[in-house]
Protein backbone atom coordinates (compact mmCIF):
# COMPACT_ATOMS: atom_id res chain seq x y z
CA UNK A 1 0.00 0.00 0.00
CA UNK A 2 1.47 3.39 -1.01
CA UNK A 3 2.41 5.86 1.72
CA UNK A 4 0.56 8.55 -0.22
CA UNK A 5 -2.77 6.74 0.17
CA UNK A 6 -2.19 6.09 3.86
CA UNK A 7 -1.30 9.75 4.38
CA UNK A 8 -4.36 10.87 2.42
CA UNK A 9 -6.61 8.54 4.41
CA UNK A 10 -5.16 9.87 7.66
CA UNK A 11 -5.98 13.43 6.63
CA UNK A 12 -9.51 12.47 5.58
CA UNK A 13 -10.17 11.03 9.05
CA UNK A 14 -8.65 14.09 10.74
CA UNK A 15 -10.54 16.49 8.47
CA UNK A 16 -13.83 14.70 9.03
CA UNK A 17 -13.38 14.94 12.80
CA UNK A 18 -12.26 18.58 13.03
CA UNK A 19 -15.28 20.72 12.30
CA UNK A 20 -17.90 22.82 14.00
CA UNK A 21 -17.86 20.47 16.98
CA UNK A 22 -14.53 22.08 17.89
CA UNK A 23 -16.38 25.34 18.57
CA UNK A 24 -18.64 23.60 21.06
CA UNK A 25 -15.79 22.26 23.20
CA UNK A 26 -15.12 25.46 25.22
CA UNK A 27 -18.87 25.98 25.69
CA UNK A 28 -19.35 22.41 26.92
CA UNK A 29 -16.25 22.61 29.13
CA UNK A 30 -16.85 26.07 30.61
CA UNK A 31 -18.39 24.77 33.83
CA UNK A 32 -16.06 21.79 34.36
CA UNK A 33 -12.58 23.24 33.87
CA UNK A 34 -9.62 22.24 31.72
CA UNK A 35 -8.31 19.22 33.65
CA UNK A 36 -11.73 17.54 33.81
CA UNK A 37 -12.44 18.23 30.13
CA UNK A 38 -8.99 16.86 29.24
CA UNK A 39 -9.72 13.59 31.06
CA UNK A 40 -13.08 13.28 29.27
CA UNK A 41 -11.51 14.02 25.88
CA UNK A 42 -8.79 11.41 26.35
CA UNK A 43 -11.35 8.81 27.41
CA UNK A 44 -13.73 9.54 24.52
CA UNK A 45 -10.89 9.60 21.99
CA UNK A 46 -9.83 6.13 23.16
CA UNK A 47 -13.45 4.98 22.97
CA UNK A 48 -13.94 6.23 19.40
CA UNK A 49 -10.58 4.87 18.22
CA UNK A 50 -11.53 1.48 19.67
CA UNK A 51 -14.94 1.37 17.96
CA UNK A 52 -13.33 2.52 14.68
CA UNK A 53 -11.01 -0.50 14.91
CA UNK A 54 -14.06 -2.67 15.58
CA UNK A 55 -15.52 -1.44 12.28
CA UNK A 56 -12.23 -2.33 10.63
CA UNK A 57 -12.54 -5.83 12.09
CA UNK A 58 -16.05 -6.09 10.63
CA UNK A 59 -14.95 -5.06 7.14
CA UNK A 60 -12.91 -8.28 6.90
CA UNK A 61 -16.21 -10.11 6.39
CA UNK A 62 -17.45 -8.01 3.49
CA UNK A 63 -16.33 -6.51 0.20
CA UNK A 64 -14.00 -3.50 0.53
CA UNK A 65 -16.71 -1.28 -0.99
CA UNK A 66 -19.31 -2.22 1.66
CA UNK A 67 -21.08 0.59 3.52
CA UNK A 68 -22.30 0.50 7.10
CA UNK A 69 -25.79 -0.33 5.83
CA UNK A 70 -24.38 -3.27 3.86
CA UNK A 71 -22.54 -4.58 6.91
CA UNK A 72 -25.61 -4.16 9.13
CA UNK A 73 -27.82 -6.01 6.67
CA UNK A 74 -25.25 -8.78 6.08
CA UNK A 75 -24.62 -9.43 9.80
CA UNK A 76 -27.86 -8.37 11.52
CA UNK A 77 -30.42 -8.71 8.73
CA UNK A 78 -33.01 -6.23 7.43
CA UNK A 79 -33.73 -4.83 10.91
CA UNK A 80 -30.07 -3.98 11.33
CA UNK A 81 -30.09 -2.12 8.03
CA UNK A 82 -33.17 -0.10 9.03
CA UNK A 83 -31.60 0.77 12.38
CA UNK A 84 -28.43 1.99 10.64
CA UNK A 85 -30.49 4.03 8.16
CA UNK A 86 -32.59 5.63 10.91
CA UNK A 87 -29.52 6.51 12.99
CA UNK A 88 -27.78 7.95 9.93
CA UNK A 89 -30.74 10.20 9.12
CA UNK A 90 -31.09 11.25 12.76
CA UNK A 91 -27.39 12.13 12.92
CA UNK A 92 -27.40 14.07 9.64
CA UNK A 93 -30.49 16.08 10.54
CA UNK A 94 -29.29 16.85 14.07
CA UNK A 95 -25.90 18.04 12.80
CA UNK A 96 -27.50 20.15 10.06
CA UNK A 97 -29.81 21.72 12.66
CA UNK A 98 -26.81 22.56 14.85
CA UNK A 99 -24.87 24.11 11.98
CA UNK A 100 -27.84 26.18 10.77
CA UNK A 101 -28.55 27.42 14.32
CA UNK A 102 -24.91 28.38 14.88
CA UNK A 103 -24.15 29.51 11.34
CA UNK A 104 -27.31 31.58 10.89
CA UNK A 105 -26.51 33.74 13.92
CA UNK A 106 -22.91 34.19 12.79
CA UNK A 107 -23.99 35.03 9.24
CA UNK A 108 -26.31 37.79 10.46
CA UNK A 109 -23.54 39.35 12.56
CA UNK A 110 -21.11 39.19 9.65
CA UNK A 111 -23.58 41.02 7.34
CA UNK A 112 -24.05 43.74 9.97
CA UNK A 113 -20.27 44.16 10.43
CA UNK A 114 -19.33 44.29 6.77
CA UNK A 115 -22.28 46.15 5.25
CA UNK A 116 -23.75 48.07 8.18
CA UNK A 117 -27.14 46.66 7.18
CA UNK A 118 -29.11 45.19 10.07
CA UNK A 119 -30.85 41.89 9.35
CA UNK A 120 -33.07 39.90 11.68
CA UNK A 121 -31.82 36.62 13.10
CA UNK A 122 -34.50 34.55 11.36
CA UNK A 123 -33.87 36.23 7.99
CA UNK A 124 -30.13 35.64 8.32
CA UNK A 125 -30.74 31.97 9.16
CA UNK A 126 -33.00 31.47 6.12
CA UNK A 127 -30.57 33.27 3.78
CA UNK A 128 -27.61 31.26 5.11
CA UNK A 129 -29.49 27.99 4.56
CA UNK A 130 -30.62 28.94 1.04
CA UNK A 131 -27.05 29.76 -0.03
CA UNK A 132 -25.69 26.43 1.22
CA UNK A 133 -28.69 24.55 -0.21
CA UNK A 134 -28.04 26.10 -3.65
CA UNK A 135 -24.38 24.98 -3.61
CA UNK A 136 -25.28 21.45 -2.48
CA UNK A 137 -28.11 21.15 -5.02
CA UNK A 138 -25.72 21.97 -7.89
CA UNK A 139 -23.72 18.87 -7.06
CA UNK A 140 -20.65 17.36 -5.42
CA UNK A 141 -18.30 19.14 -7.82
CA UNK A 142 -19.52 22.55 -6.67
CA UNK A 143 -19.22 21.54 -3.01
CA UNK A 144 -15.70 20.23 -3.65
CA UNK A 145 -14.50 23.49 -5.25
CA UNK A 146 -16.04 25.70 -2.57
CA UNK A 147 -14.88 23.44 0.24
CA UNK A 148 -11.24 23.44 -0.88
CA UNK A 149 -11.03 27.21 -0.63
CA UNK A 150 -12.91 27.29 2.68
CA UNK A 151 -10.84 24.48 4.23
CA UNK A 152 -7.49 26.12 3.44
CA UNK A 153 -8.80 29.44 4.74
CA UNK A 154 -10.02 27.70 7.90
CA UNK A 155 -6.58 26.24 8.60
CA UNK A 156 -4.92 29.65 8.17
CA UNK A 157 -7.49 31.28 10.47
CA UNK A 158 -7.06 28.53 13.08
CA UNK A 159 -3.26 28.98 13.16
CA UNK A 160 -3.68 32.76 13.57
CA UNK A 161 -6.20 32.33 16.38
CA UNK A 162 -3.96 29.90 18.28
CA UNK A 163 -0.95 32.20 17.80
CA UNK A 164 -2.83 35.27 19.09
CA UNK A 165 -4.39 33.54 22.09
CA UNK A 166 -1.44 31.41 23.29
CA UNK A 167 0.58 34.28 24.89
CA UNK A 168 -2.47 35.28 26.96
CA UNK A 169 -3.01 31.92 28.69
CA UNK A 170 -3.31 32.24 32.47
CA UNK A 171 -2.31 29.16 34.48
CA UNK A 172 -4.86 29.79 37.25
CA UNK A 173 -7.73 29.66 34.73
CA UNK A 174 -6.61 26.17 33.63
CA UNK A 175 -6.78 24.95 37.24
CA UNK A 176 -10.52 25.66 37.57
CA UNK A 177 -12.58 22.78 38.94
CA UNK A 178 -16.18 21.76 38.02
CA UNK A 179 -18.82 24.18 39.31
CA UNK A 180 -21.16 21.23 39.93
CA UNK A 181 -20.92 17.49 39.33
CA UNK A 182 -23.94 17.44 37.01
CA UNK A 183 -22.05 19.57 34.48
CA UNK A 184 -19.38 16.87 34.14
CA UNK A 185 -21.92 14.32 32.92
CA UNK A 186 -23.81 16.91 30.84
CA UNK A 187 -20.65 17.79 28.89
CA UNK A 188 -20.02 14.21 27.75
CA UNK A 189 -22.53 14.01 24.81
CA UNK A 190 -21.24 17.20 23.15
CA UNK A 191 -17.55 16.29 23.60
CA UNK A 192 -18.34 12.79 22.31
CA UNK A 193 -19.89 14.20 19.12
CA UNK A 194 -16.69 16.18 18.46
CA UNK A 195 -14.79 12.90 17.93
CA UNK A 196 -17.13 11.41 15.33
CA UNK A 197 -15.51 10.30 12.07
CA UNK A 198 -16.94 6.80 11.64
CA UNK A 199 -19.03 7.70 8.61
CA UNK A 200 -15.82 8.05 6.59
CA UNK A 201 -14.46 4.57 7.48
CA UNK A 202 -16.15 2.61 4.64
CA UNK A 203 -14.68 5.03 2.08
CA UNK A 204 -11.22 4.67 3.67
CA UNK A 205 -11.50 0.86 3.66
CA UNK A 206 -12.32 0.96 -0.04
CA UNK A 207 -9.52 3.45 -0.76
CA UNK A 208 -6.91 1.30 1.00
CA UNK A 209 -8.28 -1.95 -0.50
CA UNK A 210 -9.09 -3.35 2.93
CA UNK A 211 -5.42 -3.57 3.97
CA UNK A 212 -5.70 -4.02 7.75
CA UNK A 213 -2.25 -2.77 8.72
CA UNK A 214 -2.57 0.42 6.67
CA UNK A 215 -6.08 1.03 7.94
CA UNK A 216 -5.05 0.67 11.60
CA UNK A 217 -2.28 3.21 11.07
CA UNK A 218 -4.61 5.68 9.32
CA UNK A 219 -7.30 5.36 12.00
CA UNK A 220 -4.98 5.70 15.02
CA UNK A 221 -2.95 8.60 13.62
CA UNK A 222 -5.91 10.27 11.93
CA UNK A 223 -7.97 10.27 15.12
CA UNK A 224 -4.99 11.45 17.22
CA UNK A 225 -4.47 14.64 15.19
CA UNK A 226 -7.86 16.13 16.23
CA UNK A 227 -7.17 15.14 19.84
CA UNK A 228 -3.92 17.16 19.85
CA UNK A 229 -5.57 20.14 18.15
CA UNK A 230 -8.52 19.99 20.56
CA UNK A 231 -6.16 20.02 23.56
CA UNK A 232 -4.37 23.14 22.23
CA UNK A 233 -7.75 24.75 21.51
CA UNK A 234 -8.97 24.06 25.04
CA UNK A 235 -5.75 25.48 26.51
CA UNK A 236 -6.02 28.78 24.59
CA UNK A 237 -9.75 29.23 25.22
CA UNK A 238 -10.21 27.98 28.78
CA UNK A 239 -6.81 29.48 29.70
CA UNK A 240 -7.55 32.96 28.36
CA UNK A 241 -11.04 33.52 29.76
CA UNK A 242 -12.04 32.95 33.39
CA UNK A 243 -14.54 30.22 34.15
CA UNK A 244 -17.17 32.70 35.40
CA UNK A 245 -16.93 34.75 32.18
CA UNK A 246 -17.32 31.67 30.00
CA UNK A 247 -20.36 30.50 31.95
CA UNK A 248 -21.99 33.96 31.94
CA UNK A 249 -21.40 34.49 28.19
CA UNK A 250 -22.84 31.23 26.91
CA UNK A 251 -23.39 30.65 23.22
CA UNK A 252 -21.06 30.81 20.23
CA UNK A 253 -21.34 34.58 19.72
CA UNK A 254 -20.69 35.16 23.41
CA UNK A 255 -17.55 33.01 23.30
CA UNK A 256 -16.12 34.92 20.33
CA UNK A 257 -16.79 38.38 21.78
CA UNK A 258 -15.42 37.36 25.19
CA UNK A 259 -12.15 36.09 23.67
CA UNK A 260 -11.69 39.32 21.70
CA UNK A 261 -12.41 41.57 24.70
CA UNK A 262 -10.16 39.61 27.06
CA UNK A 263 -7.02 39.92 24.93
CA UNK A 264 -7.88 43.53 23.93
CA UNK A 265 -7.58 42.96 20.21
CA UNK A 266 -10.50 43.94 18.02
CA UNK A 267 -8.92 42.21 15.01
CA UNK A 268 -8.84 38.95 17.00
CA UNK A 269 -12.61 39.07 17.28
CA UNK A 270 -12.85 39.22 13.49
CA UNK A 271 -10.32 36.41 13.00
CA UNK A 272 -12.03 34.15 15.56
CA UNK A 273 -15.36 35.01 13.96
CA UNK A 274 -14.06 34.10 10.49
CA UNK A 275 -12.63 30.84 11.85
CA UNK A 276 -15.96 30.00 13.48
CA UNK A 277 -17.81 30.83 10.27
CA UNK A 278 -15.51 28.63 8.18
CA UNK A 279 -15.64 25.74 10.66
CA UNK A 280 -19.44 25.82 10.63
CA UNK A 281 -19.65 26.23 6.86
CA UNK A 282 -17.22 23.42 5.94
CA UNK A 283 -18.92 21.04 8.37
CA UNK A 284 -22.37 22.06 7.15
CA UNK A 285 -21.43 21.57 3.49
CA UNK A 286 -20.03 18.09 4.14
CA UNK A 287 -22.89 16.85 6.30
CA UNK A 288 -25.67 18.34 4.18
CA UNK A 289 -24.11 16.89 1.01
CA UNK A 290 -24.08 13.48 2.67
CA UNK A 291 -27.74 13.85 3.66
CA UNK A 292 -28.69 15.17 0.21
CA UNK A 293 -27.04 12.22 -1.56
CA UNK A 294 -28.49 9.72 0.95
CA UNK A 295 -32.04 11.02 0.39
CA UNK A 296 -31.51 11.19 -3.37
CA UNK A 297 -30.34 7.57 -3.44
CA UNK A 298 -33.39 6.56 -1.38
CA UNK A 299 -35.70 8.31 -3.86
CA UNK A 300 -34.09 6.45 -6.76
CA UNK A 301 -34.46 3.07 -5.07
CA UNK A 302 -38.13 3.75 -4.34
CA UNK A 303 -38.72 4.57 -8.00
CA UNK A 304 -39.61 8.22 -7.37
CA UNK A 305 -36.83 9.60 -9.56
CA UNK A 306 -34.21 12.08 -8.40
CA UNK A 307 -35.45 15.66 -8.40
CA UNK A 308 -32.68 17.89 -7.02
CA UNK A 309 -35.07 20.63 -5.87
CA UNK A 310 -37.28 18.17 -3.98
CA UNK A 311 -34.22 16.48 -2.46
CA UNK A 312 -32.91 19.89 -1.34
CA UNK A 313 -36.26 20.79 0.26
CA UNK A 314 -36.39 17.49 2.14
CA UNK A 315 -32.75 17.92 3.18
CA UNK A 316 -32.86 21.49 4.50
CA UNK A 317 -36.44 22.25 5.59
CA UNK A 318 -36.56 20.16 8.83
CA UNK A 319 -33.24 21.44 10.28
CA UNK A 320 -34.12 24.99 9.22
CA UNK A 321 -37.41 24.69 11.12
CA UNK A 322 -35.51 23.61 14.24
CA UNK A 323 -33.06 26.53 13.94
CA UNK A 324 -35.88 29.07 13.55
CA UNK A 325 -37.70 27.77 16.65
CA UNK A 326 -34.48 27.28 18.66
CA UNK A 327 -32.01 29.94 17.45
CA UNK A 328 -29.73 29.17 20.43
CA UNK A 329 -29.93 25.44 19.74
CA UNK A 330 -26.32 24.86 18.56
CA UNK A 331 -25.26 22.91 21.66
CA UNK A 332 -28.71 21.31 22.07
CA UNK A 333 -28.67 19.85 18.55
CA UNK A 334 -25.11 18.54 18.95
CA UNK A 335 -26.27 16.80 22.13
CA UNK A 336 -29.10 15.06 20.26
CA UNK A 337 -26.64 14.12 17.49
CA UNK A 338 -24.72 12.19 20.14
CA UNK A 339 -27.65 9.75 20.48
CA UNK A 340 -27.50 8.80 16.80
CA UNK A 341 -23.70 8.70 16.87
CA UNK A 342 -23.79 6.26 19.80
CA UNK A 343 -25.99 3.93 17.74
CA UNK A 344 -23.76 4.17 14.65
CA UNK A 345 -20.32 4.30 16.26
CA UNK A 346 -20.83 2.18 19.40
CA UNK A 347 -23.92 -0.04 19.52
CA UNK A 348 -23.88 -1.33 15.93
CA UNK A 349 -20.12 -2.14 15.81
CA UNK A 350 -20.23 -3.79 19.26
CA UNK A 351 -23.29 -5.92 18.45
CA UNK A 352 -21.98 -6.93 15.02
CA UNK A 353 -18.49 -7.80 16.29
CA UNK A 354 -19.99 -9.81 19.15
CA UNK A 355 -21.97 -11.81 16.60
CA UNK A 356 -19.22 -12.42 14.02
CA UNK A 357 -16.74 -13.56 16.68
CA UNK A 358 -19.00 -16.54 17.32
CA UNK A 359 -18.75 -17.73 13.72
CA UNK A 360 -16.35 -20.44 12.53
CA UNK A 361 -15.11 -18.13 9.78
CA UNK A 362 -13.59 -15.89 12.45
CA UNK A 363 -10.45 -17.97 13.07
CA UNK A 364 -7.17 -16.37 11.99
CA UNK A 365 -8.67 -12.94 11.34
CA UNK A 366 -7.63 -9.58 12.79
CA UNK A 367 -9.20 -8.97 16.21
CA UNK A 368 -9.19 -5.79 18.30
CA UNK A 369 -7.68 -6.32 21.75
CA UNK A 370 -9.87 -6.47 24.84
CA UNK A 371 -12.13 -9.42 24.16
CA UNK A 372 -15.77 -9.50 25.27
CA UNK A 373 -15.04 -7.46 28.41
CA UNK A 374 -14.03 -4.46 26.27
CA UNK A 375 -17.21 -4.85 24.18
CA UNK A 376 -19.43 -4.84 27.28
CA UNK A 377 -17.60 -1.82 28.73
CA UNK A 378 -17.92 0.06 25.44
CA UNK A 379 -21.63 -0.70 25.24
CA UNK A 380 -22.06 0.48 28.83
CA UNK A 381 -20.39 3.82 28.03
CA UNK A 382 -22.76 4.20 25.07
CA UNK A 383 -25.73 3.74 27.43
CA UNK A 384 -24.22 6.39 29.75
CA UNK A 385 -23.89 8.92 26.91
CA UNK A 386 -27.51 8.46 25.75
CA UNK A 387 -28.75 8.53 29.36
CA UNK A 388 -26.91 11.82 29.95
CA UNK A 389 -28.60 13.45 26.94
CA UNK A 390 -32.03 12.16 28.01
CA UNK A 391 -31.50 13.54 31.54
CA UNK A 392 -30.53 16.91 30.05
CA UNK A 393 -33.72 16.90 27.98
CA UNK A 394 -35.80 16.07 31.08
CA UNK A 395 -34.13 18.87 33.05
CA UNK A 396 -32.47 16.52 35.55
CA UNK A 397 -29.00 17.55 34.38
CA UNK A 398 -28.12 21.20 33.59
CA UNK A 399 -28.26 22.28 29.95
CA UNK A 400 -25.10 23.62 28.33
CA UNK A 401 -24.50 26.64 26.12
Amino acid sequence: MTKSRIFGSTLIIAGTTIGAGMLALPLASAGIGFSTSLAIMLGLWALMAFTALLMLELHQYADSSATLHTLAKQILGQKGKWLASFAMLFLFYALCAAYIAGGGAQFGERISQWSGFEISGSSATVLFTVIVAAIVAVGTGAVDKVNRVLFISKLVAMVLVLAFLAPNVTESYLLSMPLQQGLVVAAIPVIFTSFGFHGSIPAIVNYLDGDTRSLRKAILIGSSIPLVIYIFWQVVTLGVVSQSQLVDNSGLSGLISTLAQTVHRSDLGQIVGVFADLALLTSFLGVSLGLFEFLGDTMKKEGQGFNRVVAALVTFTPPLGFALFYPQGFIMALGYAAIALVILAIFLPVIMVHKVRKSEDYQGRYQVLGGHAALYLTGGIGVLIISAQILITLGVLPALG
